[in-house]
């Protein structure tokens, strides 16, 4: 009997875990997109000349980006979260059927992304799509300001002559570092972000009224290492992540983007 229900929690985890995978696998190239064109863009209309920016123009490109990039994020972030919440109540009552049904076991179908989306909008407009959307903004804009500069000057490092690329894995390391320090210190704000959007609760949840609610009730009840939880699995998925994108954008996506803009009279 133990070994039946442990083998189920485990099927069950695996199918959790699926939830939110195909609204990554829709938005997240888009979101990857806007956010290095976007940076790219400013960069562009901030340097003087083609001169190096400074570390400052740099931070200021990166919130630049950072901020463009949330109309696609938060509602991925959204959708994602509310999916998983819908597989993670699904599979408590599956683990208890006999409380749900006398009669036997009830199956409980999990709502599709397009489900959510048409319910978040009769119910709420498209303000509903955009909930959490403060703290979005405080976790993606310092993201970008800590991750393009750190980037920018990490692959510089590498090049092998001054007007000339770095190598391909260059950037890969460069994107891998830059992208798991700025996920970590972006952490707590991810936290806050999670809790904010996360609509459907168990009994014993806390419900919060916003981001200083958030931040107040997460310290009186778990402690400030709450704020650090899933650092660790944040940094191992953001650095290759981000590692990879680098490489790619910038064996010709950049350029080719950039080639699209007006050109500066010297």
């Amino acid at each position: 009997m133990i070994i039946h229900l442990t083998s189920k929690v485990e099927k069950l985890g695996v199918d959790i875990g699926t939830y939110g995978a195909a609204v990554n696998l829709t938005l997240v190239t888009p979101e990857k997109a806007i956010k290095l064109a976007a940076n790219d863009f400013f960069r562009h209309h901030l340097s003087k000349d083609g001169q190096k920016l400074t570390l400052f123009r740099e931070m200021l490109a990166g919130c630049g980006a950072g901020t463009c990039q949330v109309i696609v994020t938060t509602p991925m972030e959204m959708l994602k979260i509310q999916l998983q919440d819908a597989g993670r109540l699904a599979a408590q009552r599956k683990l208890m059927p006999q409380a749900v049904s006398p009669g036997g076991p009830v199956e409980v179908k999990s709502p599709t992304a397009v489900q959510l989306t048409r319910e978040l909008l009769r119910e709420k407009g498209i303000a509903g799509l955009y909930k959490g959307l403060g703290a979005t903004l405080l976790r993606d804009v310092p993201f970008s300001i800590i991750y393009f500069p750190l980037f920018a000057n990490l692959n510089n490092l590498g090049k092998k002559t001054e007007e000339g690329p770095a190598p391909f894995y260059v950037s890969f390391i460069s994107g891998c570092i830059a992208g798991s320090t700025a996920a970590v210190a972006v952490n707590p704000v991810d936290v806050i972000k999670t809790r904010l959007q996360s609509l459907t609760r168990g009994s014993q949840e806390d419900t919060y009224s916003g981001v200083t609610d958030c931040i107040r009730k997460i310290l009186r009840n778990e402690g400030p290492t709450a704020f650090l939880k899933g650092a660790y699995c944040r940094a191992l998925v953001i650095a290759p992540l981000f590692g990879i994108a680098q490489v790619v954008y910038f064996l010709g996506v950049g350029e080719f983007i950039l080639s699209f803009l007006p050109k500066r009279n010297n």
